[in-house]
């Protein structure tokens, strides 16, 4: 059990949103997992997986190395603060909670491990 009020809290949240919808399931499920699973992915690959339009969500740490050619939207557990900087220059940089509360159906997710 995840000890932080904040991601137990996200967790239910998307517990409750995962009955209809099986990407915030899948996402919940993650989240319970152990932190040592969760994955770090540089811009680079993020650039590389994620087409235009389509929003990156990373159940882990986002990290600095290359860069955005596309205007997209990011969320992920967590950032590194160049990683956010440069988001911010081609898109927009999301919480996970955000994310649940701007796209509650999940469209045009692309889930990045």
């Amino acid at each position: 059990m995840k000890t932080n009020l904040h991601t137990r809290i996200l967790i239910t949240e998307l517990k409750k949103a995962g009955k209809t919808i099986p990407l915030w399931k899948r996402v919940a499920e993650e989240m319970e997992s152990s932190t040592r699973r969760m994955s770090s992915v540089n811009l680079s690959k993020i650039d590389k997986i994620v087409q235009d339009g389509e929003i990156a969500l990373v159940l882990g740490k986002v990290l600095s190395s290359g860069s955005l050619s596309k205007k997209m939207s990011v969320a992920a557990f967590a950032y590194s603060e160049a990683a956010r900087e440069k988001i911010t220059k081609n898109g927009e940089a999301l919480s996970l909670s955000e994310l649940l509360k701007k796209n509650p159906q999940g469209k045009k997710v692309r889930l990045i491990k």
